[in-house]
């Protein structure tokens, strides 16, 4: 096998949501592979801390950037302060998320904006910023886009969530279409049910833990951790003819009848 195939020495990564959970795994992972990384979050200590601790884990570079991703009219203006300071973005992650849980007969219409316009429109921002710069360089990138089990099934209370996250879906794989003749891939990874802070509250209800253990064939709630690795092969020469694809994430669940 040809050596070097996950390596990432050379390359910098821009991670949204990577204060903690998920995007903090992830923008460790890609670090322990070599790339540098800018990390976007809303907590200005949170993405302290990533900085400090992957910086000593790794030695690499760590440029922080504390910002609200619902603030939609800046975005652009973030992205193209990041290639400031960084010299340019070849890998972008996006990983900032959230979801409102409520009846969908009383979800009301601000409540479903605010879900849409922090999991998608800022995808769609971000992807447009970073497809522009990636035309200007004159060289391909990689895109990972962070979707979910609400990609092939919803469940009650999660109308926003879910609308949004199959809307990251069909915009993973639109992307992935046109942006082929610039040699950007665009992918996905469908996470199951996993630990994190976010979904303590899910954790402690002994009920609904006992349902995602029921349904996930592996038995147990998957850590951030455990999606590392597909990132790694999304953003690396190892996954250079894989577009337009997700990749669940789920302990088997999505394999369970």
């Amino acid at each position: 096998m040809e050596n070097g195939l996950f390596d990432l020495t050379g390359k910098t990564a821009l991670v949204t949501g990577a204060g903690r959970g998920i995007g903090l795994a992830l923008a460790r992972g890609l670090a322990q592979q070599g790339a540098d990384l800018a990390l976007v979050a809303r907590t200005a200590g949170q993405l302290e801390g990533a900085k400090r601790q992957i910086e000593a884990e790794t030695g690499r570079k760590v440029a922080v950037f504390p910002f609200d991703l619902a603030d939609l009219g800046h975005v652009r203006g973030l992205f193209e302060e990041v290639v400031r300071a960084t010299g340019g973005v070849d890998i972008l992650v996006n990983c900032a998320g959230m979801t409102i849980r409520e009846p969908t007969e009383d979800m009301s219409l601000e409540s479903f904006n605010r879900v849409m316009e922090v999991n998608l429109t800022e995808v769609l921002l971000l992807c447009q910023a970073f497809c522009r710069h990636r035309k200007t360089v004159g060289q391909g990138g990689r895109i990972v886009n962070i979707g979910s089990l609400a990609c092939h099934a919803a469940r009650p209370t999660i109308a926003a969530y879910a609308c949004s996250k199959m809307g990251v879906l069909a915009l993973t794989r639109t992307l992935a279409v046109e942006w082929a003749k610039y040699g950007i891939n665009v992918n996905a990874i469908g996470p199951g049910y996993i630990a994190t802070d976010l979904t303590a509250p899910l954790q402690a209800d002994a009920q609904f833990s006992q349902w995602v253990l029921s349904k996930t064939p592996l038995n147990r709630w998957g850590r951030p951790e455990d999606l590392v690795g597909t990132a790694i092969l999304l953003a690396s020469r190892a996954g250079a003819f894989i577009t337009g694809q997700i990749f669940y994430v789920d302990g088997g669940w999505t394999a369970l009848v």
